[in-house]
């Protein structure tokens, strides 16, 4: 397979790694992005965490709650200006509480009705395109309930009251003091925002993700020349790894890294007066997933040279 320089940029991009090494990695995988940023992985040139791009997607990210259940939702804009609309503030804040409505499902939200202004929420959003002049829509939704708890929320970057650029929801089931449950679960959420755990337990990260790991640490175990019996220990120490940095509850606590977060829920469990548990958590950052197209200036302005 020929490897383009577009697919060495691209590589490039999402790694750091060098350009002759982008290339090497390509030639080795047949072309195959996802393979050859596990190779440079492997080969100890490429971390796991590094992302190409910019998110593309401006607006704003809402929360909204009611006893013991909360929304997220993500309305999007075309710029950050309109973000600090009040117009469109108010928009977001409406599209949340709403949502608390339903069972939290973008479907859902988009179809159930605004009270303020009579119509769907996705008829109230083109009606709002129409009078602010700019594309909108809703993106995303979730919420979380619990029978016996609190659902704590957190907004990182406020912009306005439940309003912001990344919304956290932490539910913690327990028949204890809700203020003090509410308080570390506001915690929690804090620490969900700063670290964006893959999940809350092991079991629930995918399969797929925790085999695709293993493939990485295996190859870079090999590479150390040792047995197969030390390489498989030294596999297990680092998913054990892995999952400490990845899953929740088994995360240095933010707050208190001398704690994982395990043990702080144990801690706040006694404050509180019962047990508890955290069954969920929910984490949308605005435009997450969304990359912006990257404009060439320097070619822009040649090329506009060009035409005169």
């Amino acid at each position: 397979m020929t490897i383009s320089a577009l697919m060495v940029k691209d590589l490039r991009e999402k790694t750091g790694a060098g350009m002759m090494d982008c290339k090497t990695a390509l030639a080795e995988t047949n072309g195959d992005m996802e393979a050859a940023i596990d190779w440079l992985r492997a080969k100890g040139i490429a971390k796991a965490d590094k992302k190409s791009g910019r998110t593309a997607a401006e607006g704003l990210v809402g929360v909204a709650s009611e006893g013991s259940k909360a929304v997220v939702v993500e309305v999007n804009s075309e710029t950050d200006f309109v973000a600090r609309n009040d117009a469109f503030q108010q928009l977001v804040r409406q599209t949340a509480e709403v949502a608390l409505t339903t069972d939290g499902s973008v479907d859902a939200v988009a179809a159930a009705t605004n009270p303020t202004s009579g119509k769907s929420v996705t008829d109230t959003i083109k009606d709002a395109v129409a009078t602010i002049g700019e594309n909108m829509s809703l993106r995303r939704a979730a919420m979380l309930e619990v029978p016996q708890g609190v659902v704590a929320t957190y907004i990182h970057n406020a912009a306005a009251d439940g309003l912001g650029k990344l919304g956290v929801l932490v539910a913690i089931e327990s028949a204890g003091d809700p203020v003090a449950l509410n308080a570390f679960g506001r915690q929690v959420a804090m620490h969900v925002a700063a670290t964006n755990p893959l999940a809350l337990t092991d079991g629930e990260i995918d399969a797929s993700v925790v085999e695709r790991e293993k493939a990485v640490f295996s190859e870079q175990a090999r590479q150390s020349g040792k047995p197969e019996n030390i390489i498989e220990k030294m596999v297990e120490g680092r998913l054990r790894k892995f999952y400490e940095e990845v899953v929740l509850l088994k995360q240095n606590f933010v707050i208190n890294p001398d704690l994982t977060v395990e043990k702080a829920l144990e801690a706040a469990a006694k404050e509180a007066g019962a047990p508890a548990k955290i069954v969920g958590f929910k984490r949308i950052a605005l435009g997450e997933g969304v990359e912006r197209e990257q404009s060439d200036f320097a070619a822009e302005v040649a090329a506009a040279a060009g035409k005169k």
